[in-house]
């Protein structure tokens, strides 16, 4: 238990931390994406103690139990979801931004924040050296190693803020005995305690004052943030830290290449941030004195105009989802345009049943003529691109070239200037909102990309709610033929897969018959794997609904896929495929051949990612509470050298492949599609260590009987 003032203790276990502004701008572009990138977020989150304590205070928490308790980040992330990331990084912002009391608004969190970085890449790098395996852990304990100081100046601003800026040493540690009756190293030691992790985290932190011949004998951790936070606060030269370097085998040289390197680092980091150090005041007294001056309020004014259009933005949502019918839908949406952005007036262009054209849509008395206006997306020009590539655009007769769909559009508005938002629900494009501005106004809305993109996704989502079913046949009717030219696609590929497996074991079976061996195992599996021909051709083939699946027992199919390539040419000997299962029997919703079809995709994946050899481990991780729902998570991990990070971007997406003939580059598309079929989440990470594929499924609902009379 925390010996302190209860007073004080009461506090710090509602603390709020402060998050650095420019990491939440960051945040949330981050989260206005179609699709949030998990390792991007991860990377971001990493350098920010504040926003790092949250993620994996929550993940850590009751709610978000499973198991294994080691401290990762990206881990924490994908345990959490989605939503709740959006919704943790607004609350935040709104929080940070309209709390006038809060510490963030009177403190400048730069030099702690240089500090805590630099700490941690120190962690980082000397656990390197010394060949400490979990190096994430090291870089987490390093910038965490100072997060009590957080805790009290939220705790205790008008006590400890004149002292926040102070050098963090034994006066500090002293100072705050003496004051507030607890020291930073047992608040950061007794927050990170609370989170439970399988980890001396908390001890480094407690210890990161310790003299270095106290901590000779501790555990590596704890000697490791004890050298990172010494080196970050002195030379390399320093007595202390050449005879630390020395006990743990790391020489002087060798401090000043990882000292350098982390102060690199930290430098570029805050450039791509925006965050300017050399502007960081370098003490308490002027923080104290002169609050207005230690905020960077350009950063500050940013952070509010953002969380403003976010409120904005999701104010004009609730007040288009309360209306009924299209067409007073579309005049709420042109009507709170012209107001959030001074549009002098706005066209509204929706997509045919079809989705290859946008046909202009009637609002207000003097616009019946756009009832005639389209324009097909095959046409090229700049509303057609809009709609194709999702994305905003501003054009205007500037003397650059425009098409006669937009020059139409500029004399139908009345002005100079084109604003075009794509209606974005989802996946879809519902269509495009064209505004007109001044030449004038098209600069200062380029500035509000992020707004106008949020406003348009709103009204998109109420425009898709109100359009109900209507047109819904003549969409299907023509995209029917499209339809059965991608299924047709998706059976080449599929097919290919059993087939290969059946090849292989006809060559299998042709040598053990020569032989006058049994070939009972052989027989078996070639007739499950014709089965599953004649399944996938129906199954992909057929584009009526059909009916729920059965489900499917994980442990068993896990078991049967590395049945299935473990005897085969397919893989060649320098490729050990492995299965980890439970020892109870989880059922999932979705059928085995599905899941088969899931998992031959990866495991093929994986064997291609690992021409020289290594391990494949297809493994069924047990239960994983996601957002309040509770799913199987099912991984495929191989120690081949990773994936590009301009391919993992768009990793699920269907691609020209580069494989070579007889590939099509759907792989991975079709196993998006098929987990997301049965209401599953896929992510991925990847490393120069190798690659995870985890699958969230969800588990089996079990169908009662009710009896009448029972209760």
């Amino acid at each position: 238990m925390l010996q302190a003032d209860p007073d004080i203790r009461q506090r710090l276990q509602v603390a709020r931390l402060p998050i650095l502004p420019q990491i939440l701008l960051q945040l949330i572009q981050h989260c206005q994406s179609d699709e949030i990138v998990v390792p991007a977020l991860a990377e971001l989150i990493a350098k920010d103690p504040g926003m790092t304590s949250k993620i994996l205070g929550l993940a850590h928490s009751s709610a978000y139990h499973r198991a294994g308790r080691k401290a990762g980040l990206e881990q924490s992330l994908t345990a959490l979801g989605t939503d709740t990331i959006k919704s943790l990084v607004v609350s935040e912002s709104v929080f940070q931004v309209f709390n006038d009391a809060s510490y963030a608004n009177s403190v400048d969190l730069r030099l702690f924040w240089q500090h805590s970085l630099e700490t941690a890449l120190l962690a980082r790098g000397i656990a390197e050296k010394m060949r400490y395996p979990h190096q994430e852990e090291a870089y987490l304990a390093g910038l965490l190693h100072d997060i009590g100081r957080l805790a009290l100046v939220t705790a205790s601003p008008q006590e400890y803020t004149r002292s926040f800026l102070d050098q963090d040493d034994e006066l500090l540690c002293a100072f705050e005995q003496s004051t507030l009756h607890v020291s930073h190293p047992q608040v950061g030691s007794w927050l990170i305690e609370n989170w439970d992790l399988d980890s001396f985290m908390a001890d480094s932190v407690l210890y990161h004052h310790e003299s270095m011949a106290r901590l000779e004998s501790a555990h590596p951790l704890v000697r490791i943030v004890r050298l990172a936070h010494r080196l970050s606060c002195h030379n390399t030269d320093d007595l202390d830290i050449n005879e630390a370097g020395g006990l743990y085998g790391i020489t002087s040289a060798d401090l000043g290449k990882i000292s350098n390197q982390a102060r690199s680092q930290v430098k570029t980091f805050a450039e791509f941030l925006g965050i300017d150090l050399a502007a960081a005041p370098q003490a308490s007294a002027v923080t104290a004195n002169i609050p207005g001056e230690t905020v960077q309020e350009e950063v500050r004014q940013q952070l509010s105009n953002e969380v403003r259009n976010l409120m904005l933005a999701s104010e004009a949502g609730r007040s288009f989802s309360r209306l009924q019918g299209e067409a007073g839908l579309l005049e709420s949406v042109t009507r709170s345009a012209r107001m959030l952005f001074n549009f002098e007036d706005v066209i509204v262009l929706l997509m045919n049943g079809a989705g290859k054209a946008l046909i202009g849509i009637p609002v207000g008395e003097h616009k019946q003529r756009l009832t005639e206006f389209t324009i097909a997306l095959g046409s090229g020009g700049l509303i057609a691109e809009v709609a194709l590539q999702r994305r905003l655009a501003f054009a205007g007769s500037d003397g650059n070239p425009l098409g006669i769909a937009e020059e139409q559009l500029l004399r139908v508005l009345g002005c100079e200037s084109l604003v075009c938002v794509p209606l974005i629900s989802g996946q879809r494009c519902l269509g495009v909102m064209v505004g007109g501005v001044a030449p004038w106004q098209a600069a200062v809305l380029q500035r509000r990309e992020r707004f106008l993109k949020s406003f348009g996704e709103q009204a998109a989502i109420a425009l898709e709610s109100a359009l109900g079913e209507r047109g819904e046949a003549s969409r299907r009717v023509a995209s029917v033929a499209e339809e059965y030219r991608e299924s047709s696609r998706r059976v080449a590929h599929e097919v290919n897969n059993p087939l290969s497996i059946i090849k292989n074991y006809l060559s299998i079976l042709g040598g053990k018959l020569d032989k006058h061996e049994p070939v009972v195992s052989e027989l078996s599996i070639l007739n499950e794997e014709l089965d599953r021909v004649g399944h996938i051709i129906k199954g992909l083939a057929d584009l009526k609904p059909t009916l729920r699946d059965a489900g499917a027992e994980v442990n068993r199919v896990v078991r049967d896929i590395v049945r299935l390539f473990r005897d085969t040419e397919f893989v060649p000997a320098s490729v050990k495929i492995v299965a980890e299962t439970q020892d109870l029997p989880t059922e999932i919703e979705g059928s085995a051949d599905k899941l088969k079809q899931i998992l031959v995709n990866l495991v093929k994946n994986a064997i291609e990612a690992l021409p020289t050899g290594g391990e494949i481990h297809i493994a069924n991780n047990g239960h994983v509470n996601r957002d309040g729902q509770l799913y199987i998570e099912v991984s495929v991990r191989d120690s081949g050298p990773g994936i590009p990070s301009e391919i993992l971007e768009n990793l699920f997406s269907p691609v020209q492949s580069t494989k070579g003939t007889g590939h099509q580059g759907l792989g991975l598309s079709i196993v998006h599609n098929l987990v997301k079929k049965v209401q599953g989440l896929i992510t991925c990470r990847s490393s120069s260590r190798g690659t995870a594929f985890e699958i969230l499924l969800p588990i089996r609902k079990r169908n009662y009987r009710v009896v009448p009379g029972e209760n």
